[in-house]
């Protein structure tokens, strides 16, 4: 402990290691205030009775959870970071199948350039669009006949207005995720995304001591799901840290009087390599009939599928977890080609022990990716499912959401990256850091 004190001290002896933590500090705080400056025209009070009892099993319960409670009170910053998230992710999936982005990915800073320039091009796109769908949303919610937007406010201005608000608020958030990449710690985006679901943590552990006080539960009981959840968070480090090393050697080379090569490096695969894409993709497309049953309130046949997909269902739990297999699969296949490292192996002169360069080598990585992609799987799916095995118990919904699927893996994922971020900065100046080798593993 005393170690741990000292290093956390040692943070803010460096002058601007401190200035970076402050300064990403200061505009974590600019985007949490801004998730609760209402749109104007909406009435605050009538939005706060109509969430009151809102479900957070569908698309826009998720999408809630990533601005961190920004879509439900309409604020300012209601589309979050997420077109920017969707914007990449289209551009990603594109390049492997589009011919013009698999060239932009091989040119260097050079293509990486144009990429971010696409990228932020469709999220303004995105944002409009999702922007107009929030408009629709918001002039269609109504409190006991009474809608939220008055109908004096109700008219084409306060649509484009609000149009402009929402994507000018995405385009800012974009912004100041790129300037606490630049000159805080850290990703941005993923700390913005970071601190909008922590956030909720406060509140569901209030939530737990609400029903404590009330007798629904015992101290005993929480004390276990306490311990069950520390167990549940180590073993997400362990799948999101795990690697298998593949050793390749590089011959010696004679290029003049230097000598190049004649050392063994590593390739790191990791047993995650999709991350927390696969639940994220499963995720929505299980939240499809219960938005469209959101919709459609008086159908009786999507009442009665409802039924099945709500998240303590067995026959949801059994299909979102081969779901989230697939799409673990399929994520690493796109974010992942073994025919380009095998090339760039080739071209360098590096090779594998015992397996021939070219087509054997990338037939080598993949049965191997293939086979350390299976468990790293099921851990994902195991813990998405979680949450609903907790919820059987007592647990409240928000507070269930921490002991798996997305939002524990964002959680542990982006305080891994930080935590790296901040010990290598003390590293460099001779100080010790948290760990007691004086490094953390750094994730790849």
């Amino acid at each position: 402990m005393s170690k741990f004190t000292d290093s956390f001290r040692n943070v803010f002896k460096i002058h601007d290691l401190r200035q970076r933590i402050i300064y990403t500090l200061a505009l974590l705080v600019i985007v949490r205030i801004g998730a609760h400056v209402t749109i104007p025209g909406v009435d605050a009070s009538l939005l706060a009775a109509s969430t009151r009892n809102q479900t957070t099993d569908n698309l826009f319960g998720l999408y809630d959870m990533f601005v961190g409670g920004a879509f439900s009170n309409a604020a300012i910053f209601a589309l979050g970071i997420m077109p920017y998230i969707s914007a990449s992710i289209i551009i990603q999936l594109m390049g492997a199948v589009v011919p013009y982005f698999q060239k932009l990915q091989q040119e260097g800073e050079e293509g990486n350039k144009k990429i971010t320039q696409l990228t932020r091009y469709g999220t303004v796109l995105i944002s409009v669009l999702q922007a107009w769908g929030v408009t629709i949303r918001l002039l269609n919610i109504n409190v006991q006949g009474a809608p939220i937007i008055p109908v004096g406010v109700q008219g084409m201005m306060w649509t484009v207005s609000t149009i402009l608000i929402l994507t000018s608020g995405t385009v800012f958030m974009m912004w100041l995720g790129e300037q606490i990449t630049d000159k805080g710690i850290g990703n941005g985006i993923s700390l913005i995304i970071f601190i909008g679901i922590i956030d909720r943590f406060p509140f569901a552990m209030l939530d737990e001591y609400r029903l404590i006080a009330a007798g629904t539960r015992s101290l005993v009981i929480e004390i276990v799901i306490l311990v069950f959840m520390v167990f549940i968070i180590a073993g997400v480090v362990l799948v999101t840290q795990g690697t298998r090393r593949i050793p390749v050697q590089y011959a010696k080379r004679v290029v003049g009087r230097k000598v190049y090569g004649g050392v063994t490096q590593y390739i790191p695969l990791r047993v995650n390599t999709a991350g927390v894409m696969p639940i994220i993709f499963a995720q929505s497309i299980m939240f499809i009939p219960n938005t469209v049953l959101s919709f459609f309130p008086n159908n009786e046949f999507l009442q009665s599928l409802s039924r099945y997909f709500v998240y303590t269902s067995p026959v949801y739990s059994f299909i979102y977890a081969l779901m989230i297999i697939f799409f673990t699969y399929f994520y690493t296949a796109i974010s992942f080609n073994p025919k380009d490292v095998a090339d760039n192996m080739k071209k360098q002169g590096g090779f594998i022990p015992g397996v021939r360069p070219g087509k054997q080598t990338s037939e080598f990585i993949d049965n191997i990716l293939t086979k350390i992609t299976l468990p790293g799987s099921f851990f994902l799916a195991i813990v998405a499912i979680l949450p609903a095995f907790v919820s059987a118990y007592g647990v409240s919904g928000q507070f269930a959401q921490f002991f798996g699927g997305t939002s524990l893996l964002i959680i542990v994922g982006v305080a891994l990256d930080t935590l790296q971020q901040v010990e290598s900065h003390l590293l460099m100046r001779h100080y010790d850091g948290f760990m007691k080798t004086g490094k953390t593993k750094a994730r790849r």
